[in-house]
């Protein structure tokens, strides 16, 4: 495997020993005659032999990992039981490039070995390894056991059970239920060798040189081919991650909605990156479903057109302004007002101090001039130095764009990095007393947290107060595939804080003019379903536009297998009640391999 996934594929299953969560005690061996795979898996997460020696396990080597920190092999028992809970297939850690070759009869003593993939601060669940071996090959060329079907037949539509309450909620010692639960019928083939045929792709190659597919082309489905997460309550059992144990170079670049024809096959492997993989020594033929990249309507003379894009840690040693801008002019048509999120300082990540961003600006505008669009004026206010997360060094901030020949700027001095903005009247209307100006900078809730940037705007005498937003990452969640059910989301704690101030900002512009334009978006982070999000819009004073599309159609991520919503647009009442906005998710980035950020750009177009 060549050496730019080689620090992700070495966190993947580094070997048990390494980890403090996987020490063990070792007892008296146990012998072959009384112990095979099915044994050391057990009907639980947990194998009832985790920190014991093994002697002569025997199985079939099913598939070999030759690259990375996790070097090993899988192998399998061809004589399962009659217990379907029970895996029959288990991964052995050798640590150095194995000695063995699909297909050999293979006798193995170890330790066995309960290994948390990330650690157990990540709450992955274990993956049951047999470690320090020794290997001894009794014969080759043998037949593989036949690969398990993993179908939409053979998922369970249920996800996961309940933690036990008297374990955190930890679901390791539950006993499985494979016909029940999806995450208890992949732990049930654990190390096993599995196959999917003629799968859809639902994420698409990434630069770790994997993807994700669905074996439920009905499940949550959209219109372009992938499977939309709409509730914490749809949890899309069909998705499964996909990687090769071949060399990259093989390995499908593909698109959401592309199919994998005829079978993909290898062994199921579970890491700290998406959970239970296909880990495929045989994979399908790539059939292109031919997905193209979206463009929205030209707004109308009378309609303004007011757009937000996470334009991923821009810096200007990025080589991708150009098509930034020809999104900007040809994908989004111009937006009369472009709120952007992450744009890096001038020398990007380099931790010098460097807080402007001023060059990285000017070479995004000059870029959407020569790409044919408009000169863009900028407004933006610099952060202190390392103080609003992202890259180290990077100091990502919002910045609005905005068409002078369409749209004004009301500048109101006095905004920067530790001013709170307020709200004042002027002419018995709501005004800023800064513009732009941020939200309560000194506020606990933004702690390494980008500020929240406000801005008046006037169209056709007509002010707009936007709030330019990139709320707390999910980073330090619970996945999906947790041993904890449901999972914990920790990062919410910020957002719910940081949805409450930016609601009660507005509230304050609501209770000077009931009838004013405010307009809330970016990057915030969480679901248009989420409990942040419900914060944000209060008792009406916001409301998340993007829930006026279809469900199949509210996604702005695509993220393991699930199109979900993270870029939102929230409106006042005066903009939800017109009735004559349009709202439109513009899919260019999320669903290619080829994105130019993993972020799909959001648009509204009303008339004020």
């Amino acid at each position: 495997m060549p050496s730019k996934s080689s620090a992700r594929l070495a966190a993947l299953t580094v070997a048990a020993v390494c980890s403090a969560a996987s020490t063990v005690v070792l007892t008296s061996p146990a012998h072959a005659d009384s112990v095979r795979i099915h044994d050391i898996q057990g009907s639980t997460r947990i194998s009832p032999y985790a920190g014991r020696q093994v002697t002569d396990v025997t199985g079939i080597v099913t598939g070999v990992r030759t690259y990375g920190s996790s070097k090993g092999f899988w192998m399998q028992d061809p004589d399962p039981d009659a217990d379907p809970a029970t895996s029959e297939g288990v991964f052995v850690f050798t640590g150095s490039t194995p000695k063995v070759a699909v297909g050999d009869a293979v006798t193995v003593s170890g330790t066995v070995s309960e290994y948390v993939p990330g650690g157990t601060s990540s709450g992955s669940q274990s993956l049951t390894e047999i470690t320090k071996p020794t290997v001894t090959v009794v014969s080759s060329g043998n037949a593989v056991p036949a690969a398990t079907v993993v179908s939409a037949r053979s998922v369970p539509s249920a996800y996961a059970p309940a933690g036990d309450a008297a374990a955190n909620g930890s679901v390791n010692a539950l006993p499985l239920r494979p016909s029940t639960y999806a995450l208890d019928y992949y732990e049930s083939l654990e190390g096993m060798n599995v196959q999917v045929a003629d799968a859809r792709v639902v994420t698409a190659t990434d630069p770790y040189t994997e993807l994700w597919v669905t074996v439920k082309s009905y499940e949550n489905r959209d219109r372009r081919g992938g499977t939309v997460y709409g509730s914490y309550d749809s949890q899309n059992t069909g998705r499964l991650q996909i990687q090769s144990l071949g060399s990259t170079a093989a390995f499908p670049v593909a698109n959401v909605g592309d199919t994998l024809t005829g079978t993909t096959t290898g062994p199921l492997d579970y890491n700290q990156f998406g959970g239970y993989t296909l880990v495929a020594n045989q994979i399908g033929t790539l059939r292109s479903a031919g997905l193209e990249r979206e463009s929205t309507e030209k707004q109308k003379r009378g309609e303004l057109a007011v757009a937000t894009y996470n334009v991923e840690n821009l810096d200007p040693a990025d080589a991708t302004f150009e098509e930034h801008a020809s999104a900007i002019v040809n994908n989004l048509k111009s937006p009369d007002i472009v709120s952007l999120e992450e744009i890096q300082d001038n020398n990007g990540a380099q931790n010098d101090g460097t807080v402007a961003a001023d060059r990285t600006v000017t070479k995004l505008i000059d870029a959407i001039v020569a790409a044919g669009g408009p000169r863009y004026e900028s407004r933006s206010i610099d952060p202190v130095n390392n103080a609003d997360g992202g890259e180290p060094g990077g100091n990502i901030r919002q910045v609005f764009l905005f068409n002078p020949e369409r749209v004004s700027f009301t500048d109101r001095a006095g905004g920067d990095a530790t001013t709170a903005v307020g709200v004042t009247t002027d002419h018995g209307k709501a005004a800023l007393t800064v513009s732009p100006g941020r939200i309560d900078p000194a506020n606990a809730a933004w702690a390494s947290s980008r500020k929240p940037l406000a801005g008046e705007f006037v169209f056709r005498g007509r002010t707009v107060f936007v709030i330019a937003n990139h709320f707390n990452s999910k980073g330090g969640d619970q996945g999906l595939t947790a041993q904890y059910q449901p999972p914990v989301r920790s990062s919410e704690t910020q957002r719910h804080q940081q949805a409450a101030l930016v609601n009660g900002f507005v509230k304050d512009i609501l209770a000077k003019q009931k009838n004013a334009d405010v307009i809330a978006l970016g990057d915030i982070n969480d679901f248009e379903f989420s409990g942040t999000v419900r914060i944000l819009e209060g008792d009406g004073e916001l409301w998340s536009a993007i829930k006026s599309l279809p469900k199949s159609e509210r996604y702005t991520y695509d993220y393991q297998g699930n199109s979900q919503v993270l870029d939102q647009i929230l409106v006042s009442p005066s903009i939800r009640r017109g009735c004559d906005f349009e709202y439109d998710s513009v899919h260019i980035n999320s669903e290619f391999h080829d994105q130019i950020s993993d972020h799909d750009p959001q648009v509204l177009r009303f008339q004020p």
